[in-house]
């Protein structure tokens, strides 16, 4: 798939721009834009020309979640087979974003609602215009969480904030979602792009695959024991000791100059 026609990848600078490209649909997730973004981010993850990523949505918002219309548009006896194909797409995306080396940055403005919500929230950094708006949105249309919400959800808020968001469907600010943990900051409307883009481009020339390492070992914390979890810190220090930025990284330090990291 070289060309997408409902998002646009463009690599730059070593940072892989993903935008969401359905404005007319509020960039509603269906099952052909699901299965692009999955195949974008497999792309992310095996290209090691890729060190950060740059994921955004075209038009007026980020993304209004699951397509109702293309759900709707089903026969009721295919629609189940129809949903789980989206959500398998869009959850494969999420693993590779959650595993990948590339620290993966999201830029959300207007809303970021049901499955926009949940993408969002998976990233790894996110960066909100002032007047951006969260919500769930899921139980309004009778319809459960996906991609990866009640799974990140409850580590970086709580249980309890989570069940809220989820059952109420309260709309968040960009303030009360960055109040909350779930933004990491939260910029001017018309600095967005510009803030979230120079961000990543700063990441995109740090020591990629400890940013990567740092990434899984987080995500394995949450299951493993404290001996387990010791075990893997060890693992993967000495792995990055070995590696090109690890040498790099401690001859600099001592040099007392900055580091020129390549990501390998």
């Amino acid at each position: 798939m070289a060309e997408y026609s409902k998002l646009i990848f463009d690599l730059r600078d070593h940072v892989a721009h993903i935008t969401l490209n359905r404005p007319d649909a509020a960039n509603g997730i269906d099952l052909e834009l699901a299965s692009e973004i999955r195949h974008a981010a497999r792309r992310c993850a095996n290209d090691r020309a890729v060190r950060a990523v740059l994921l955004s949505g075209a038009g007026r918002m980020f993304c209004a979640g699951g397509d109702l219309k293309s759900f709707a548009a089903q026969p009721p006896e295919e629609l189940p087979g129809y949903i789980e194909q989206v959500t398998l797409h869009l959850h494969q995306a999420v693993a590779h974003f959650a595993r990948m080396d590339a620290p993966v940055v999201v830029a959300v403005h207007g809303s970021a609602a049901g499955g926009g919500f949940s993408l969002a929230c998976s990233c790894d950094f996110v960066y909100a215009a002032e007047s951006a708006k969260f919500t769930m949105a899921y139980t309004r249309a009778g319809l459960t969480p996906d991609g990866s919400s009640t799974y990140f959800l409850p580590r970086i808020i709580g249980y309890r904030r989570t069940l809220e968001l989820a059952i109420t469907n309260r709309v968040l600010s960009a303030r009360e979602a960055a109040e909350m943990g779930l933004v990491t900051r939260v910029v001017p409307d018309a600095d967005l792009m510009s803030e979230a883009s120079k961000f990543a481009t700063q990441l995109a020339t740090g020591p990629t695959a400890a940013y990567g390492g740092v990434k899984r070992l987080l995500i394995e914390s949450s299951t493993n024991t404290l001996e387990a979890q010791l075990a893997l810190e060890t693992d993967y220090i000495a792995r990055m000791s070995a590696s090109a930025d690890g040498r790099e990284g401690i001859a600099s330090f001592l040099a007392k100059r900055p580091p020129k990291f390549s990501g390998r």
